[in-house]
């Protein structure tokens, strides 16, 4: 029963074009990589966006943490505990996010599903983005609230909706859910006016920064930075996979909510914990973007504004933004395939994405910029984008 099932749904993938297959990388630096066969590539489709992971400090704090406390945490936060700068690393990210405490995950994904199925529950209401990351979208499935769907950054529809659903009794609590910066259109939520609709309607605001942070706001610290309304988001999620350059996520939060997650969120109770060498990679990568962090703002500013502008100039269909996530829309799922492919080929490495990652017809190429991209590397990949698109 199982095999047929599962014959039969991957034929209808198939025969729509939209098998998913490993590509085994090897990174040379920040932003080269060679597959098995030796061919090297220049990447634009990772969210390194500083580059951090070939930083000399972050990735000698990561060797001499493997060497002084061993290659991984052993077990659980709870019962086997972590390495001491894990919980340092929770003070300097709740200072960073101006926030009273913080708490770390095994994932970015595993963060939204922990504090979304830890804090929301049956007879709750939770209004999500159209356009959330899919670990908010399960986060919001998994706690059994009532999820109420606006569409994609129109605070009017929002405003409507929340209208249409207040709460039916005084233990109802109601979320606001949204990414910060959107990982496939690459604009920016509306906070300011995300954070007045949360007042006048009493609800809990959660953002995701995870493309934020080391991207937009002072000093690259996300989307209240950016809008100047640090203190007024209840509770941000990030990760520390992206600018971070290591692995794992977070929340920062009052620290009433994070005591509570520490003793009720399953994902993180039952999860075996980062290893030492990911907690000194992420705690060095912060140190160094909170200390030193303009000029590599700068150039990954620079960098984004240099291939929007280009791209535009060349009349493709840029989707209008100013981070590093710049999306040329297809619409055909096959014909960002080909284009893909052909990119490849001439050694760029650029993500197609096709559904179910994005909706029927809005399939597109997704570029990421980063700060280590030379201007001869970001002109190889405009002059080898504008051959392959005509």
């Amino acid at each position: 029963m199982l095999q047929s099932r599962i014959q039969a749904e991957m034929e209808e993938v198939r025969s729509s074009g939209l098998t998913r297959q490993i590509t085994d990388l090897s990174f040379i630096d920040a932003v080269r990589a060679k597959n098995r066969q030796g061919k090297e590539y220049l990447v634009f489709s990772s969210n390194n966006y500083l580059g951090f992971t070939f930083h000399p400090k972050v990735r000698e704090a990561a060797a001499r943490a493997v060497q002084k406390y061993g290659s991984g945490s052993t077990g659980a936060r709870l019962t086997t505990g972590g390495v001491f700068g894990a919980s340092v690393l929770e003070q300097e990210l709740a200072a960073f996010k101006h926030a009273e405490a913080a708490l770390l995950f095994n994932t970015g994904y595993m963060t939204n599903v922990g504090v979304l199925y830890g804090l929301a529950k049956p007879g709750d209401i939770i209004f999500s983005d159209a356009l959330n990351h899919a670990s908010i979208i399960d986060g919001c499935r998994i706690s059994k609230a009532k999820i109420i769907v606006y569409q994609h950054n129109d605070m009017q529809d929002l405003e409507e909706k929340l209208k249409e659903h207040p709460a039916p009794h005084e233990d109802c609590v109601r979320f606001i859910v949204t990414d910060g910066v959107f990982s496939m259109d690459g604009d920016i939520c509306n906070l300011p006016e995300l954070v007045q609709l949360k007042e006048a309607d009493h609800c809990l605001l959660l953002v995701d920064d995870a493309h934020a942070v080391g991207v937009i706001g002072a000093a690259g610290a996300g989307t209240a930075s950016h809008y100047h309304l640090e203190g007024c988001v209840d509770l941000q999620v990030g990760t520390l996979s992206k600018s971070l350059a290591s692995v794992g996520g977070y929340v920062a939060a009052d620290e009433a909510i994070i005591t509570y997650l520490q003793n009720k969120s399953r994902p993180f109770i039952f999860s075996t914990f980062l290893s030492p060498g990911d907690i000194a990679a992420a705690q060095t990568a912060l140190a160094i973007l909170r200390q030193e962090g303009s000029a590599y703002l700068q150039r990954l500013r620079s960098n984004t504004a240099y291939v929007r502008e280009s791209l535009n100039a060349a009349g493709l269909p840029v989707i209008p933004g100013e981070t590093p996530i710049i999306p040329l829309v297809v619409g055909d799922a096959a014909k960002a395939t080909a284009i893909d492919f052909a990119l490849r080929e001439r050694g760029i490495l650029i993500s197609a994405i096709r559904p179910p990652t994005v909706a029927p017809g809005a399939s597109r190429l997704r570029l990421t910029v980063t700060a280590d991209h030379t201007r001869e590397q970001l002109d190889t990949m405009l002059h080898g984008m504008l051959q392959v698109w005509r």
